[in-house]
């Protein structure tokens, strides 16, 4: 049986009303012996001569939000052209700007704000001057808000970390880059919305861009899942990894994510294959990588494209093997303990550095990243070039080592050495020894340890 060559064409015509599209041997629409009438029934017939026709009957619908990705039906002439092309990606701008939310431990400064405003309104009501009252409320509100955000506690940052208003990788991306172009699949049939990946160029440099999208609002959330990817998704961005390493493009991965999708689906694709081939692939790249934590980090969702030679982190960033709330559920067994939880995991920056975790924390404007985005953008580009420029002198077997040894490191603890009596714990009180045995306790200069006779009510043993 042949299909005439406008069937396409006719069955997209469809969609003005229902119509039905016959194809014979003879052609569309009356043009051979097989051919049926468009305003006939939707019931296939067979011609005198033998010819079997095919009918299908389709009915109206709605254009779906996929009828003009990735391009619309009428492209501007030349912009393909104009810097990236924007019809690549989703990533549009809010119609609506985002809505203010105040945090818990916000208020007393959002109720100073308010009487600022209020004192204002004041003004422009009865016309007095209240400009030195305004000015001394608007001095005492930037002294509170810096003294605020400079003693957060960890669960304070995690929900600055967790707010709504936060920039999300591709703002960070669309803010640093002179260009970005957004790549697609994972050449497996699956193109995973939770993480992005494109190329970017920075003061003239071509980078691979890989990031854990959040969402702006709810129905952003609900298509990127929340930022939690599925395997193919860890998948897709292995395949970017290694475009970019047989091209020579440095690697920048953003970590945001309360971690990877837990659900029946992942686990069925093979959740914990992916994030473990992606553990082993990424210290075999031989271009430099760099790892920016700039919301969440959780657990092996985030460590499955967190193996760089730098990581570096947002100061209000967090980074965890399980979120607090988890955490307290498992040894507490209630949420309520979560801010002990949060102390006792270490998950901020400046604890994460002492741990020699993260090399580098990129400050953050007073209020957090969503007070001011592009300032917050400018300073992860500023550190993220200041680190690569360090690594771009290294050829790539330096790399690899660098970054096994960066991981090597982590955790490594001494043990064997003599135990110093002032700092020893737990220690019973017939074993606790007197002020002059203290020296005799520690190594000797020869590093050798010195004998210790300790005398017991049986007598004295050597």
């Amino acid at each position: 049986m042949e299909f005439a060559g406008g069937a396409a064409t006719a069955l997209r015509s469809a969609a003005n009303g229902v119509l039905t599209h016959c194809v014979g041997r003879g052609g569309f629409n009356g043009a051979g012996a097989g051919a049926v009438p468009s305003g006939s029934s939707s019931r296939a017939r067979v011609a005198s001569g033998g010819s079997v026709v095919v009918c299908a009957k389709i009915k109206k619908g709605k254009m779906g939000p996929e009828e003009d990705y990735p391009w619309p039906e009428k492209f501007p002439p030349g912009e393909i052209t104009d810097g990236a092309l924007e019809y690549l990606n989703r990533f549009k701008p809010l119609p609506n700007p985002q809505r203010p939310v105040t945090l818990p431990f916000e208020r007393p400064i959002a109720d100073l704000e308010q009487k600022i405003d209020e004192v204002r309104e004041l003004a422009n009501e009865t016309g007095l001057d209240f400009t030195d009252q305004i000015a001394e409320l608007e001095e005492r509100y930037d002294q509170v808000r810096k003294e605020l955000y400079g003693a957060l506690t960890p669960m304070q940052r995690l929900s600055v970390a967790r707010h709504p208003n936060r920039p999300t990788f591709l703002d960070h991306v669309i803010n640093m880059t002179d260009s970005w172009i957004e790549l697609h699949g994972d050449r497996g049939g699956f193109d995973d919305p939770a993480i992005v990946c494109g190329i970017g160029s920075m003061d003239g440099m071509s980078f691979m861009f890989i990031g854990q999208q959040k969402g702006r609002n709810t129905k952003e959330n609900i298509h990127r899942n929340f930022a939690m990817p599925m395997p193919n998704g860890y998948r897709k961005a292995l395949r970017f990894m290694r475009h970019a390493e047989k091209f020579g493009f440095p690697i920048l991965t953003f970590i945001d994510t309360p971690g990877a999708y837990a659900g029946v689906k992942a686990e069925e694709l093979g959740q914990g294959e992916a994030i473990a081939f992606n553990l082993r692939e990424m210290f075999g790249i031989k271009v430099p990588i760099i790892a920016t934590v700039i919301g969440e980090g959780g657990s092996g969702g985030a460590l499955a494209i967190g193996c760089g030679n730098k990581m570096i982190m947002l100061e209000n960033a967090v980074y965890y093997v399980a979120s607090p709330e988890a955490c307290a559920a498992i040894l507490w067994k209630t949420s309520a303990a979560a801010p002990k939880a949060a102390d006792a995991l270490r998950i901020t920056a400046h604890e994460l550095q002492s741990l020699d975790v993260v090399d580098d924390i990129i400050p953050e404007p007073v209020g957090g990243a969503h007070s001011d985005p592009m300032q917050t953008s400018l300073n992860i580009k500023a550190v993220i070039m200041k680190h690569m420029k360090e690594l771009l002198k290294m050829d790539p077997e330096s790399l690899l080592k660098d970054r096994a040894a960066k991981f090597r490191k982590i955790g490594s603890v001494e043990e064997g050495g003599a135990v110093d009596p002032h700092i020893k714990r737990n220690m019973k009180k017939r074993d606790a020894l007197h002020e002059e045995e203290d020296l005799r306790m520690l190594p000797s200069g020869n590093g050798s340890a010195p004998k210790l006779l300790i005398a017991t009510a049986e007598g004295s043993r050597e």
